[in-house]
């Protein structure tokens, strides 16, 4: 790590007993928050919630699990996560390992600590695709346990279409099980957290939270393996793949939000 605290990833690679206990009151507490926010004190239309519920209850535990969404607020992670059922926020165990940017989340020792226990990896932007938290991921992935990567790197407030990095197609490649994908698309949450000041959170604005298809990942690597494909060229065909999926995601969103919406108002 290229910061005082680059004693996160290998706390994390072998965490103490005590470290485990404090991360599933921290998991399970931040979970409970985020649901109450999300679902009670706003006005949340979830769509596909069965595609993640299917997944975390009968995925085969070898077979790893990658989610990408986009990024408008910094709450996004870990409000997204509101959407899921109770269970399975109640079981930290199934829930996702979480890159976060080291110059806003781990400035200082108690945020290093709390989004550490949060099962977040502090990603060095800037950095390329091959550093510790990328390596950290690929190591989860190779584990069965799933992963979550805001791929556009940024908190996008212009909500521009951004080229997706491509740590994203790295930690696809290189799992030693071709993972399955979902695509995640949201709208509201900079609502709920602006990204101007004052940086409070607000309630009853509208959400709308986007479950795409899951993709099963196998054929693609393997054609890739096959083509004898660069690992440049791989890594960029994948992450090409996942922003085409992102924007499709992003259209269908954006039409039952105004389609909900507006018949609600």
């Amino acid at each position: 790590m290229a910061n005082k605290f680059d004693w996160i990833i290998p706390t994390l690679r072998k965490p103490s007993s005590w470290w485990r206990l404090a991360s599933t009151l921290t998991m399970v507490a931040v979970g409970l928050f985020s649901k109450v926010l999300i679902k009670l004190l706003n006005k949340s239309k979830i769509h596909n919630r069965h595609v993640m519920a299917n997944l975390l209850n009968h995925r085969d535990p070898s077979r790893p699990l990658v989610t990408v969404s986009n990024h408008h607020s910094c709450f996004d992670d870990p409000g997204i996560w509101g959407t899921l059922k109770l269970r399975h926020l109640l079981c930290p165990s199934k829930m996702r390992w979480s890159l976060a940017a080291h110059d806003i989340c781990f400035t200082c020792a108690p945020h290093s600590y709390f989004f550490s226990l949060g099962k977040c990896v502090p990603v060095i932007r800037g950095a390329g695709v091959y550093q510790d938290a990328v390596d950290f991921m690929i190591e989860k992935l190779a584990k069965g346990e799933w992963v979550h990567v805001f791929p556009e790197g940024k908190v996008n407030m212009t909500k521009e279409c951004l080229r997706l990095k491509w740590g994203v197609g790295r930690m696809i490649l290189e799992s030693p099980v071709p993972p399955i994908v979902v695509p995640i698309w949201h709208i509201g949450m900079d609502d709920v957290l602006p990204n101007e000041p004052p940086y409070v959170l607000r309630l009853r604005k509208n959400l709308t939270f986007n479950y795409g298809d899951p993709i099963d990942m196998t054929e693609m690597v393997k054609a890739l393996k096959a083509a004898n494909a660069t690992e440049e060229e791989a890594r960029k065909q994948i992450t090409d793949f996942l922003q085409d999926r992102l924007q499709q995601l992003r259209r269908e969103t954006e039409a039952l939000h105004i389609k909900y919406f507006k018949t609600k108002s």
